[in-house]
Protein backbone atom coordinates (compact mmCIF):
# COMPACT_ATOMS: atom_id res chain seq x y z
CA UNK A 1 0.00 0.00 0.00
CA UNK A 2 1.43 3.40 -0.98
CA UNK A 3 2.38 5.65 1.92
CA UNK A 4 0.38 8.57 0.53
CA UNK A 5 -2.78 6.40 0.27
CA UNK A 6 -2.29 5.19 3.85
CA UNK A 7 -1.80 8.71 5.20
CA UNK A 8 -4.97 9.90 3.48
CA UNK A 9 -6.90 6.93 4.85
CA UNK A 10 -5.64 7.47 8.41
CA UNK A 11 -6.59 11.16 8.26
CA UNK A 12 -10.11 10.38 7.01
CA UNK A 13 -10.75 7.64 9.57
CA UNK A 14 -9.57 9.91 12.38
CA UNK A 15 -12.03 12.64 11.35
CA UNK A 16 -14.92 10.15 11.12
CA UNK A 17 -14.04 8.75 14.56
CA UNK A 18 -14.01 12.22 16.11
CA UNK A 19 -17.55 12.84 14.87
CA UNK A 20 -19.13 9.77 16.54
CA UNK A 21 -21.81 10.98 18.98
CA UNK A 22 -25.05 9.92 20.71
CA UNK A 23 -23.18 7.17 22.56
CA UNK A 24 -24.68 5.03 25.30
CA UNK A 25 -22.51 4.45 28.34
CA UNK A 26 -21.42 0.83 28.54
CA UNK A 27 -20.93 -0.85 31.91
CA UNK A 28 -17.35 -1.74 30.93
CA UNK A 29 -16.21 1.86 30.65
CA UNK A 30 -15.25 2.27 34.33
CA UNK A 31 -13.14 -0.88 34.23
CA UNK A 32 -11.40 0.24 31.05
CA UNK A 33 -10.51 3.65 32.51
CA UNK A 34 -8.86 1.92 35.46
CA UNK A 35 -7.07 -0.65 33.28
CA UNK A 36 -5.36 2.11 31.30
CA UNK A 37 -3.17 2.74 34.34
CA UNK A 38 -1.58 -0.70 33.91
CA UNK A 39 -0.05 0.41 30.57
CA UNK A 40 -0.67 -2.88 28.82
CA UNK A 41 -2.40 -3.48 25.45
CA UNK A 42 -6.13 -3.94 26.02
CA UNK A 43 -7.77 -6.41 23.63
CA UNK A 44 -11.57 -6.11 23.33
CA UNK A 45 -13.27 -8.99 21.54
CA UNK A 46 -16.89 -9.61 20.66
CA UNK A 47 -19.27 -10.46 17.85
CA UNK A 48 -19.36 -8.05 14.91
CA UNK A 49 -21.51 -4.94 15.42
CA UNK A 50 -21.85 -5.33 19.19
CA UNK A 51 -20.48 -1.81 19.76
CA UNK A 52 -16.69 -2.18 19.94
CA UNK A 53 -15.96 0.96 17.88
CA UNK A 54 -18.41 2.99 19.97
CA UNK A 55 -16.74 1.68 23.12
CA UNK A 56 -13.39 3.00 21.86
CA UNK A 57 -15.04 6.38 21.30
CA UNK A 58 -16.43 6.28 24.84
CA UNK A 59 -12.93 5.59 26.18
CA UNK A 60 -11.62 8.59 24.21
CA UNK A 61 -14.39 10.84 25.59
CA UNK A 62 -14.08 9.62 29.17
CA UNK A 63 -10.32 10.18 29.16
CA UNK A 64 -10.88 13.66 27.65
CA UNK A 65 -8.38 12.99 24.88
CA UNK A 66 -7.69 15.88 22.56
CA UNK A 67 -6.63 15.96 18.92
CA UNK A 68 -3.13 14.48 18.47
CA UNK A 69 -3.50 12.53 21.74
CA UNK A 70 -5.00 9.54 19.94
CA UNK A 71 -5.00 7.85 16.54
CA UNK A 72 -7.89 5.69 15.33
CA UNK A 73 -7.34 2.94 12.74
CA UNK A 74 -10.11 0.69 11.42
CA UNK A 75 -8.76 -2.27 9.45
CA UNK A 76 -12.32 -3.34 8.58
CA UNK A 77 -12.10 -1.03 5.56
CA UNK A 78 -11.74 -2.27 1.98
CA UNK A 79 -9.19 0.48 1.31
CA UNK A 80 -6.69 -1.49 3.44
CA UNK A 81 -6.66 -4.32 0.87
CA UNK A 82 -3.07 -3.61 -0.20
CA UNK A 83 -1.77 -3.23 3.36
CA UNK A 84 1.58 -4.96 3.92
CA UNK A 85 3.85 -5.55 6.90
CA UNK A 86 6.04 -2.61 5.85
CA UNK A 87 3.02 -0.31 6.22
CA UNK A 88 3.09 -0.78 9.99
CA UNK A 89 6.22 1.37 10.05
CA UNK A 90 4.42 3.92 7.86
CA UNK A 91 1.78 4.27 10.59
CA UNK A 92 4.51 5.11 13.12
CA UNK A 93 6.04 7.59 10.67
CA UNK A 94 2.60 9.23 10.26
CA UNK A 95 2.39 9.69 14.05
CA UNK A 96 5.82 11.35 14.17
CA UNK A 97 5.35 13.51 11.08
CA UNK A 98 1.99 14.82 12.33
CA UNK A 99 3.27 15.73 15.81
CA UNK A 100 1.15 13.32 17.85
CA UNK A 101 1.85 13.47 21.57
CA UNK A 102 4.31 11.12 23.22
CA UNK A 103 2.61 7.93 24.51
CA UNK A 104 -0.54 8.79 22.56
CA UNK A 105 -3.43 6.34 22.44
CA UNK A 106 -3.79 3.93 19.52
CA UNK A 107 -7.36 2.74 18.97
CA UNK A 108 -7.16 -0.13 16.48
CA UNK A 109 -10.43 -1.64 15.22
CA UNK A 110 -10.91 -5.16 13.76
CA UNK A 111 -7.21 -5.90 13.83
CA UNK A 112 -7.72 -9.55 12.80
CA UNK A 113 -8.11 -8.28 9.21
CA UNK A 114 -4.31 -7.80 8.86
CA UNK A 115 -1.48 -10.30 9.25
CA UNK A 116 1.40 -10.16 11.72
CA UNK A 117 -0.25 -7.42 13.77
CA UNK A 118 0.75 -9.06 17.06
CA UNK A 119 4.49 -8.69 16.36
CA UNK A 120 4.01 -5.01 15.58
CA UNK A 121 1.97 -4.43 18.75
CA UNK A 122 4.58 -6.25 20.82
CA UNK A 123 7.30 -3.99 19.39
CA UNK A 124 5.47 -0.71 20.14
CA UNK A 125 3.50 -1.55 23.28
CA UNK A 126 5.85 0.32 25.62
CA UNK A 127 5.57 3.52 23.56
CA UNK A 128 1.78 3.85 23.27
CA UNK A 129 -1.47 3.23 25.13
CA UNK A 130 -3.02 0.58 22.90
CA UNK A 131 -6.66 -0.51 22.57
CA UNK A 132 -7.36 -3.31 20.10
CA UNK A 133 -10.71 -4.72 19.01
CA UNK A 134 -11.49 -7.85 17.05
CA UNK A 135 -14.35 -10.14 16.06
CA UNK A 136 -12.49 -13.41 16.46
CA UNK A 137 -11.57 -15.25 19.64
CA UNK A 138 -8.26 -16.27 18.06
CA UNK A 139 -7.08 -12.85 19.18
CA UNK A 140 -6.98 -14.49 22.61
CA UNK A 141 -5.05 -17.56 21.45
CA UNK A 142 -2.03 -18.94 23.23
CA UNK A 143 0.22 -18.13 20.27
CA UNK A 144 -0.72 -14.44 20.30
CA UNK A 145 -0.36 -14.22 24.08
CA UNK A 146 3.12 -15.70 23.68
CA UNK A 147 4.09 -13.13 21.03
CA UNK A 148 2.81 -10.35 23.28
CA UNK A 149 4.95 -11.92 26.03
CA UNK A 150 1.84 -12.50 28.12
CA UNK A 151 1.36 -8.78 28.69
CA UNK A 152 -2.10 -7.93 27.46
CA UNK A 153 -5.51 -7.52 29.06
CA UNK A 154 -8.46 -9.33 27.47
CA UNK A 155 -11.99 -7.92 27.68
CA UNK A 156 -15.21 -9.40 26.23
CA UNK A 157 -17.95 -7.15 24.89
CA UNK A 158 -21.51 -8.30 24.19
CA UNK A 159 -24.53 -6.61 22.60
CA UNK A 160 -26.42 -4.29 24.99
CA UNK A 161 -27.32 -5.65 28.41
CA UNK A 162 -30.92 -5.01 29.47
CA UNK A 163 -29.75 -2.11 31.64
CA UNK A 164 -27.89 -0.55 28.69
CA UNK A 165 -30.99 -1.17 26.53
CA UNK A 166 -33.15 0.77 29.02
CA UNK A 167 -30.61 3.60 29.25
CA UNK A 168 -30.59 3.88 25.46
CA UNK A 169 -34.40 4.07 25.47
CA UNK A 170 -34.27 6.73 28.21
CA UNK A 171 -36.28 4.69 30.71
CA UNK A 172 -36.19 6.32 34.15
CA UNK A 173 -35.09 3.67 36.66
CA UNK A 174 -35.18 5.68 39.88
CA UNK A 175 -37.47 3.97 42.41
CA UNK A 176 -38.45 1.28 39.87
CA UNK A 177 -38.69 -1.31 42.65
CA UNK A 178 -41.58 0.62 44.22
CA UNK A 179 -43.15 2.43 41.27
CA UNK A 180 -45.67 0.23 39.41
CA UNK A 181 -45.87 2.63 36.45
CA UNK A 182 -42.11 2.42 35.88
CA UNK A 183 -42.32 -1.37 36.19
CA UNK A 184 -44.95 -1.45 33.43
CA UNK A 185 -42.64 0.55 31.16
CA UNK A 186 -39.73 -1.75 32.00
CA UNK A 187 -41.82 -4.86 31.22
CA UNK A 188 -42.87 -3.41 27.86
CA UNK A 189 -39.22 -2.76 27.05
CA UNK A 190 -38.26 -6.24 28.25
CA UNK A 191 -40.62 -7.82 25.70
CA UNK A 192 -38.78 -5.92 22.95
CA UNK A 193 -35.36 -6.90 24.36
CA UNK A 194 -36.44 -10.53 24.80
CA UNK A 195 -37.56 -10.83 21.17
CA UNK A 196 -35.16 -8.53 19.31
CA UNK A 197 -31.98 -8.61 21.38
CA UNK A 198 -29.40 -5.96 22.10
CA UNK A 199 -27.40 -5.20 18.94
CA UNK A 200 -27.00 -1.40 19.13
CA UNK A 201 -28.03 -0.78 15.50
CA UNK A 202 -31.14 -2.93 15.97
CA UNK A 203 -32.04 -1.19 19.23
CA UNK A 204 -31.66 2.20 17.55
CA UNK A 205 -33.46 1.57 14.24
CA UNK A 206 -35.87 -1.24 15.27
CA UNK A 207 -35.82 -2.86 11.83
CA UNK A 208 -35.43 -6.64 11.74
CA UNK A 209 -33.73 -6.46 8.35
CA UNK A 210 -30.73 -5.16 10.31
CA UNK A 211 -30.48 -8.47 12.19
CA UNK A 212 -30.40 -10.40 8.92
CA UNK A 213 -27.71 -8.08 7.54
CA UNK A 214 -25.53 -8.43 10.68
CA UNK A 215 -26.02 -12.20 10.71
CA UNK A 216 -25.10 -12.70 7.07
CA UNK A 217 -22.09 -10.43 7.50
CA UNK A 218 -20.82 -12.71 10.28
CA UNK A 219 -21.58 -15.88 8.33
CA UNK A 220 -19.80 -14.77 5.15
CA UNK A 221 -16.91 -12.71 6.58
CA UNK A 222 -16.01 -14.76 9.65
CA UNK A 223 -17.09 -18.31 8.84
CA UNK A 224 -17.74 -19.19 5.18
CA UNK A 225 -14.43 -17.78 3.92
CA UNK A 226 -12.55 -20.34 6.04
CA UNK A 227 -14.03 -23.25 4.10
CA UNK A 228 -14.50 -24.59 0.60
CA UNK A 229 -17.24 -22.80 -1.36
CA UNK A 230 -19.26 -26.00 -1.67
CA UNK A 231 -19.85 -25.81 2.11
CA UNK A 232 -21.69 -22.47 2.00
CA UNK A 233 -25.18 -24.05 1.85
CA UNK A 234 -24.56 -26.66 4.62
CA UNK A 235 -22.95 -24.01 6.86
CA UNK A 236 -26.04 -21.81 6.52
CA UNK A 237 -28.32 -24.81 7.16
CA UNK A 238 -26.40 -25.70 10.31
CA UNK A 239 -26.54 -22.10 11.55
CA UNK A 240 -30.32 -21.89 11.05
CA UNK A 241 -30.76 -25.26 12.77
CA UNK A 242 -28.72 -24.11 15.77
CA UNK A 243 -30.60 -20.81 16.00
CA UNK A 244 -33.84 -22.84 15.97
CA UNK A 245 -32.62 -25.18 18.71
CA UNK A 246 -30.92 -22.97 21.26
CA UNK A 247 -30.61 -24.23 24.84
CA UNK A 248 -30.64 -27.87 23.67
CA UNK A 249 -28.03 -30.61 23.40
CA UNK A 250 -25.62 -30.38 20.49
CA UNK A 251 -25.63 -33.57 18.40
CA UNK A 252 -23.03 -34.08 15.66
CA UNK A 253 -25.12 -36.94 14.29
CA UNK A 254 -28.11 -34.64 13.82
CA UNK A 255 -25.96 -31.91 12.25
CA UNK A 256 -24.49 -34.47 9.87
CA UNK A 257 -27.98 -35.57 8.84
CA UNK A 258 -29.35 -32.07 8.17
CA UNK A 259 -26.22 -30.77 6.43
CA UNK A 260 -25.15 -33.86 4.51
CA UNK A 261 -21.60 -33.49 5.87
CA UNK A 262 -20.33 -36.93 6.78
CA UNK A 263 -16.85 -35.92 7.94
CA UNK A 264 -17.06 -35.28 11.70
CA UNK A 265 -13.79 -33.31 11.68
CA UNK A 266 -15.32 -30.86 9.19
CA UNK A 267 -18.42 -30.50 11.36
CA UNK A 268 -16.27 -29.83 14.41
CA UNK A 269 -14.31 -27.21 12.47
CA UNK A 270 -17.54 -25.48 11.45
CA UNK A 271 -18.74 -25.42 15.07
CA UNK A 272 -15.36 -24.08 16.16
CA UNK A 273 -15.70 -21.31 13.56
CA UNK A 274 -19.18 -20.45 14.90
CA UNK A 275 -17.81 -20.13 18.42
CA UNK A 276 -14.60 -18.28 17.50
CA UNK A 277 -16.69 -15.66 15.66
CA UNK A 278 -18.85 -15.36 18.83
CA UNK A 279 -22.03 -16.29 16.94
CA UNK A 280 -22.72 -19.19 19.31
CA UNK A 281 -21.30 -20.42 22.60
CA UNK A 282 -21.79 -23.64 24.52
CA UNK A 283 -21.83 -25.07 28.04
CA UNK A 284 -20.61 -28.42 29.30
CA UNK A 285 -22.28 -30.77 31.72
CA UNK A 286 -20.57 -30.25 35.07
CA UNK A 287 -18.29 -33.03 36.21
CA UNK A 288 -15.22 -32.96 38.43
CA UNK A 289 -13.56 -35.01 35.68
CA UNK A 290 -12.61 -32.84 32.69
CA UNK A 291 -12.55 -35.98 30.54
CA UNK A 292 -16.20 -36.72 31.37
CA UNK A 293 -17.13 -33.08 30.70
CA UNK A 294 -15.76 -33.45 27.17
CA UNK A 295 -17.52 -36.79 26.62
CA UNK A 296 -20.96 -35.46 27.57
CA UNK A 297 -23.03 -33.41 25.09
CA UNK A 298 -22.72 -29.62 25.08
CA UNK A 299 -25.69 -27.26 25.17
CA UNK A 300 -25.68 -24.57 22.50
CA UNK A 301 -26.65 -20.89 22.89
CA UNK A 302 -26.87 -17.91 20.53
CA UNK A 303 -25.00 -14.65 21.18
CA UNK A 304 -28.22 -12.64 20.83
CA UNK A 305 -31.90 -13.44 21.25
CA UNK A 306 -32.72 -11.33 18.19
CA UNK A 307 -30.94 -13.85 15.95
CA UNK A 308 -32.71 -16.92 17.30
CA UNK A 309 -36.12 -15.26 17.67
CA UNK A 310 -36.17 -13.74 14.20
CA UNK A 311 -33.92 -15.90 12.02
CA UNK A 312 -34.61 -19.39 13.37
CA UNK A 313 -37.81 -21.41 13.22
CA UNK A 314 -39.64 -20.72 16.46
CA UNK A 315 -42.69 -22.24 18.11
CA UNK A 316 -44.67 -21.08 21.13
CA UNK A 317 -43.27 -23.92 23.26
CA UNK A 318 -39.75 -22.60 22.64
CA UNK A 319 -40.28 -19.49 24.78
CA UNK A 320 -38.57 -21.17 27.72
CA UNK A 321 -35.53 -21.84 25.52
CA UNK A 322 -35.38 -18.17 24.48
CA UNK A 323 -35.53 -17.13 28.13
CA UNK A 324 -32.78 -19.62 29.01
CA UNK A 325 -30.68 -18.22 26.15
CA UNK A 326 -31.08 -14.70 27.53
CA UNK A 327 -29.95 -15.86 30.98
CA UNK A 328 -26.96 -17.70 29.47
CA UNK A 329 -25.85 -14.51 27.67
CA UNK A 330 -26.11 -12.48 30.86
CA UNK A 331 -24.16 -15.03 32.89
CA UNK A 332 -21.39 -14.92 30.26
CA UNK A 333 -21.50 -11.11 30.32
CA UNK A 334 -21.03 -11.28 34.10
CA UNK A 335 -18.02 -13.54 33.49
CA UNK A 336 -19.56 -16.50 35.29
CA UNK A 337 -18.11 -19.98 34.74
CA UNK A 338 -21.29 -21.88 33.83
CA UNK A 339 -22.27 -25.52 33.32
CA UNK A 340 -25.50 -27.50 33.31
CA UNK A 341 -26.28 -30.26 35.82
CA UNK A 342 -28.09 -33.41 34.78
CA UNK A 343 -28.77 -36.55 36.76
CA UNK A 344 -32.35 -37.73 37.17
CA UNK A 345 -33.53 -34.20 36.40
CA UNK A 346 -31.80 -31.21 34.83
CA UNK A 347 -30.74 -27.86 36.24
CA UNK A 348 -30.04 -25.32 33.52
CA UNK A 349 -27.08 -23.57 35.12
CA UNK A 350 -24.65 -24.20 37.92
CA UNK A 351 -22.02 -21.53 38.51
CA UNK A 352 -18.50 -22.48 39.51
CA UNK A 353 -16.04 -20.33 41.41
CA UNK A 354 -12.67 -21.98 41.87
CA UNK A 355 -13.35 -25.64 42.59
CA UNK A 356 -16.81 -25.12 44.07
CA UNK A 357 -20.32 -24.71 42.68
CA UNK A 358 -21.83 -21.69 44.42
CA UNK A 359 -25.09 -21.11 42.51
CA UNK A 360 -27.83 -23.17 40.91
CA UNK A 361 -30.25 -21.47 38.48
CA UNK A 362 -33.30 -22.91 36.75
CA UNK A 363 -35.08 -21.10 33.91
CA UNK A 364 -38.65 -21.59 32.70
CA UNK A 365 -41.09 -19.28 30.93
CA UNK A 366 -43.91 -19.97 33.37
CA UNK A 367 -44.00 -22.00 36.56
CA UNK A 368 -47.32 -23.86 36.35
CA UNK A 369 -48.99 -27.15 37.32
CA UNK A 370 -47.55 -28.98 34.32
CA UNK A 371 -43.88 -28.15 34.92
CA UNK A 372 -43.69 -27.11 38.57
CA UNK A 373 -42.53 -30.47 39.91
CA UNK A 374 -39.98 -31.00 37.12
CA UNK A 375 -38.43 -27.53 37.42
CA UNK A 376 -38.22 -27.58 41.22
CA UNK A 377 -36.85 -31.13 41.32
CA UNK A 378 -34.19 -30.29 38.74
CA UNK A 379 -33.05 -27.36 40.86
CA UNK A 380 -33.19 -29.42 44.08
CA UNK A 381 -31.05 -32.15 42.48
CA UNK A 382 -28.31 -29.60 41.90
CA UNK A 383 -28.75 -27.94 45.30
CA UNK A 384 -28.46 -31.29 47.05
CA UNK A 385 -25.49 -32.40 44.95
CA UNK A 386 -23.53 -29.22 45.67
CA UNK A 387 -24.86 -28.62 49.21
CA UNK A 388 -26.54 -25.31 48.42
CA UNK A 389 -29.15 -23.81 50.77
CA UNK A 390 -30.57 -21.32 48.26
CA UNK A 391 -31.63 -21.74 44.64
CA UNK A 392 -33.08 -19.49 41.94
CA UNK A 393 -35.81 -20.03 39.36
CA UNK A 394 -36.00 -17.31 36.72
CA UNK A 395 -39.28 -16.88 34.83
CA UNK A 396 -40.83 -14.38 32.42
CA UNK A 397 -43.00 -12.76 35.07
CA UNK A 398 -43.77 -15.18 37.94
CA UNK A 399 -42.60 -14.35 41.44
CA UNK A 400 -42.79 -16.26 44.73
CA UNK A 401 -40.69 -17.84 47.45
CA UNK A 402 -40.67 -21.61 48.01
CA UNK A 403 -39.35 -23.44 51.06
CA UNK A 404 -38.97 -27.19 50.61
CA UNK A 405 -36.72 -29.85 52.14
CA UNK A 406 -35.24 -27.13 54.34
CA UNK A 407 -34.08 -25.14 51.33
CA UNK A 408 -35.17 -21.76 50.01
CA UNK A 409 -36.02 -21.27 46.33
CA UNK A 410 -36.54 -17.75 45.01
CA UNK A 411 -38.79 -17.46 41.93
CA UNK A 412 -38.11 -14.18 40.17
CA UNK A 413 -38.85 -12.49 36.81
CA UNK A 414 -35.79 -12.41 34.56
CA UNK A 415 -36.14 -8.66 34.01
CA UNK A 416 -35.65 -8.01 37.74
CA UNK A 417 -32.61 -10.29 37.87
CA UNK A 418 -31.10 -8.54 34.84
CA UNK A 419 -31.23 -5.22 36.71
CA UNK A 420 -29.51 -6.51 39.86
Amino acid sequence: MKKEELYELLYGQQKDFEEINDLVDRSLIKDLKNLVKLQMPIIITGVRRCGKSSLLSLVKDNLHLKEKEFLYINFNDERFVGFEVSNFQDILNYIVENDYSKNCFLFIDEIQEVNNWEKWVDRIKSKFNIFITGSNSKLLSTEISTVLTGRSINISLYPFSFLEFLIFNKVELKNYKLDKNIQRIIKKNFKDYFENGGFPKMVKDKNRIILKEIYENIIYRDIVNRFNKNLIKPIKEISVYLQSNIATDLSLRTLSKISGIKNLATLKNILEAFESSFLFFSTNKFDYSVKKQIQNPKKIYSIDNGFSFNLGFKFSEDLGNFLENLVAIELKRREKDIFYHRKKNECDFVVREGKSILEAIQVCYRLNKENRGREINGLLDAMNKFKLKKGLILTYDDEEEIVTEGKKIIVKPVWKWLLE
